[in-house]
């Protein structure tokens, strides 16, 4: 992922109050359930930091995620980069309510770019990422509360 390639959008409406898919981004143990199993804390307040790491393969990405802005029940912005590893992300999570319940956006912005050498690290990964955690972990989740 590059900073001049376009942002990396995905997209899904819940047929869910804004209330409850909120609460399912933001809330630590909630988030376990969908998104990292072992994220060890978290809370939508600017400046929060967090780390936890998903190992890939034989290679550990130490996750190092600070909560940039936070407009509750409508955005969330998580700074996103790796220890030892270049590179720097934003990703805005924003909720707006429908008829037919509520619509996220996910927006992942490349602020300084990630080894291309990396496979975890080409666009296309991470597209299949969002689409994975938001289109069916998140998904699947939030048809089963």
């Amino acid at each position: 992922m590059l900073k001049k390639d376009p942002p990396i959008i995905t997209l899904q409406t819940f047929h869910k109050p804004i209330e409850e898919v909120w609460n399912a981004l933001t809330k630590c143990e909630l988030m376990q359930l969908w998104f990292f199993n072992n994220i060890p804390s978290f809370e939508a307040k600017a400046g929060f930091k967090t780390q936890f790491n998903v190992q890939s393969e034989n290679r550990n990405f130490m996750h190092l995620w600070t909560v940039v802005d936070v407009i509750p029940f409508k955005k969330i912005i998580c700074n996103w980069k790796y220890q030892n590893i270049k590179g720097d992300s934003n990703i805005t999570f924003e909720l707006d309510e429908t008829n037919e319940g509520t619509k996220l956006t996910v927006t992942c912005k490349v602020l300084e770019d990630f080894p291309l050498d990396i496979p975890e690290f080409k666009t296309e990964s991470c597209v299949a990422g969002w689409n994975y955690f938001i289109n069916n972990r998140l998904k699947e989740y939030l048809s089963k509360s």
